[in-house]
């Protein structure tokens, strides 16, 4: 679901998880509610929430709803790496936590890359970056 912020200079689009992509997720997963509460660390009632618009999906769950759903895509794939896929500078590599730890697969799922030339301060604004990035739908 898109939602629009205000922010000091101009209008920007957030992409937030809603209960129809949630929906969709678990289908893909193959989990129950009960599985699906378990696999993420909370209750059935908290996934009935989720799914009926109740409640709003939390940044950890959308996360780690995503991360599940990329090694399900996995399946011993050789993804290219972010800095390849987004021809990233070494000077810019060198400081990105993607690069640091060998994830440029799993770029989108570590805080703190190096995007767009800066670091996004939140999991929304990451997340609005890299859900319209190759490396993150190749994998979701």
């Amino acid at each position: 679901m898109a939602v629009l912020l205000k922010n000091k200079k101009s209008l920007v689009i957030k992409n937030i998880m809603d209960s129809n992509e949630f929906k969709q997720f678990r289908s893909r997963l193959q989990k129950t509610q009960k599985q699906m509460a378990i696999l993420l660390g909370t209750s059935t009632k908290a996934i009935h929430s989720y799914e009926q618009g109740w409640r709003s999906i939390p940044p950890h769950v959308e996360r780690q709803v995503f991360f599940l759903v990329s090694r399900l895509n996995h399946n011993g794939k050789k993804h290219k790496t972010c800095w390849a896929t987004l021809k990233c500078p070494l000077k810019i590599r060198e400081q990105c936590p993607a690069w640091e730890f060998k994830l440029g697969q799993l770029c989108w799922f570590i805080n703190g890359t190096i995007c767009g030339g800066e670091p996004q301060s939140t999991w929304k604004e990451k997340m609005n970056m890299c859900r319209s990035c190759e490396v993150f739908n190749a994998q979701v």
